[in-house]
């Protein structure tokens, strides 16, 4: 991952990107298409393609959409693939990047030559993960709001930001309002809705309702469709929230309700992790998963699932990455937590080749946090006004709590010779690299139980 805005991130990818050098004097004008996250293109003709840095290209599409100066702290130049997600930082030279693309690949992937060979990344223009979320609901531009709401909503339907299936159904009223305009009974109906569901909701949240059980009546009626369903939130939607208002407001409400997600304006990482033994021979196995890092904290998600499997802010962890030569690269999470009843150290091992650009990240967003101000007064989340009334706990089934039993830690005290593993203790943390606010260690007591 690298920095979208002025200041330079650790990063042994910003160190490898900025070696050598392009021979070519770069003067011939040249077509290049910059994608945004809806796949709409935008073809440019530019002078000097090859020595063009992010920062200039930046300015160019922003003067093609017609977006205000803001837009240069919004969003970042981005090189995608399906292997590989890289946030360009202002002095890097694009074209360069993408020559060095298979190198990148070969470094930071565990994909086969064949594979990397055929990859060719698009260049997209994206939200910048430095960019606080406090700050977005500042914005009155129209079209950067828009573009905000375009990527959030892509990566609620890709899975990539899970939801219940309660809060997909809001946010797909919300985004009916906004593609579909006032909900009109006349010219709305659940057969309407029917063909185009898989624009407002996510795909693997129709499925689960629509498989073979669910033609079976529950709890003695029914279960209402998600036609049926979009439209009475559709419906809701319109009639006591922003009937009348203009569009920035409804854009808005969508993002407000992306932000209670630990994952918002995350980068996205590919990692496994080992799974809890089962079965007689107490195999254990690995399960694919998702890192997602943003300015609060890290997540890890399971990929199949589409479900969190541990969320922790910065000021609940420490970390470290170790990358021996004829071992693994790991990326390792401290983090506080029990072993029957009895307060403990957890150590989380994340298997990837992107450790190190994990953690660098970790660090810079801790160190750049340390100086902005995440939430300011005229910026504190609000809940949503088509929220159900009241405050409720936390549905026991969420995608969002942790769920400690599908991973495999490592429980341990330091007692200064090794690291035991049963019912252990701590007076300091296993790794030196932590936040400097709010992480505190397990305390010792002095009744309990010593490995």
């Amino acid at each position: 991952m690298m920095d979208g805005s002025g200041t330079s991130p650790p990063s042994v990818l910003n160190e490898y990107l900025l070696r050598g050098s392009v021979s070519s004097s770069g003067t011939r004008s040249m077509d290049v298409i910059v994608y945004l996250v809806n796949d709409e293109a935008i073809p440019l003709t530019v002078d000097g393609l090859s020595v063009l840095t992010a920062h200039e290209l930046h300015r160019i599409i922003r003067d093609y959409l017609h977006l205000p100066d803001i837009a240069q702290e919004v969003f970042a130049l981005w090189l995608i693939s399906p292997l590989l997600e890289v946030q360009l930082k202002p002095k890097h030279q694009p074209y360069k990047v993408c020559r060095q693309w298979h190198d990148l690949l070969t470094r930071f992937t565990n994909c086969s030559a064949e594979d990397i060979q055929q990859d060719e990344p698009s260049l997209q223009f994206r939200r910048n993960i430095f960019f606080p979320k406090s700050r977005e609901l500042q914005i009155s531009n129209e079209e950067i709001l828009r573009l905000l709401y375009e990527e959030a909503k892509y990566n609620v339907l890709e899975g990539r930001y899970p939801c219940d299936v309660e809060d997909c159904e809001l946010l797909g009223g919300l985004a009916c309002r906004l593609e579909l305009g006032p909900y009109n009974e006349e010219k709305h109906k659940p057969s309407t809705l029917r063909p185009k569901l898989e624009y407002f909701l996510p795909p693997h949240i129709c499925k689960k309702r629509n498989g073979l059980l669910t033609v079976f009546k529950i709890g003695g009626s029914r279960q209402a469709s998600f036609e049926q369903t979009l439209l009475n939130t559709y419906k809701a939607v319109t009639e006591n929230v922003i009937c009348g208002e203009g569009e920035a407001t409804n854009y808005k409400e969508y993002l407000r309700k992306c932000h209670e997600l630990p994952y918002y304006g995350c980068a996205f990482f590919l990692g496994e992790v080992e799974k809890p033994a089962q079965g007689i021979l107490n195999r254990n196995g690995r399960k694919t998963v998702s890192v997602a890092i943003n300015m609060e904290g890290v997540s890890v998600i399971d990929r199949k699932e589409k479900h969190i499997l541990i969320s922790l802010k910065f000021s609940e962890l420490s970390w470290d990455h170790t990358y021996p030569d004829e071992e693994e690269h790991i990326l390792w999470l401290e983090f506080d937590g029990d072993n029957e009843g009895t307060p403990v150290n957890k150590l989380l091992k994340i298997f990837s080749k992107q450790a190190e650009l994990m953690s660098g990240l970790i660090e810079y967003c801790i160190e750049l946090g340390q100086g902005i101000e995440l939430l300011s007064p005229d910026s504190a989340p609000r809940s949503s006004q088509v929220s159900e009334k009241g405050t409720k706990l936390r549905r026991q089934d969420s995608v969002l709590c942790n769920r400690m039993k599908h991973l495999t830690t490592i429980d341990y005290v330091d007692d200064g010779t090794e690291i035991k593993r049963v019912k252990p203790k701590r007076a300091a943390s296993f790794f030196s690299r932590q936040s400097t606010h709010g992480y505190a260690s397990v305390q010792p007591s002095e009744t309990s139980e010593q490995s």
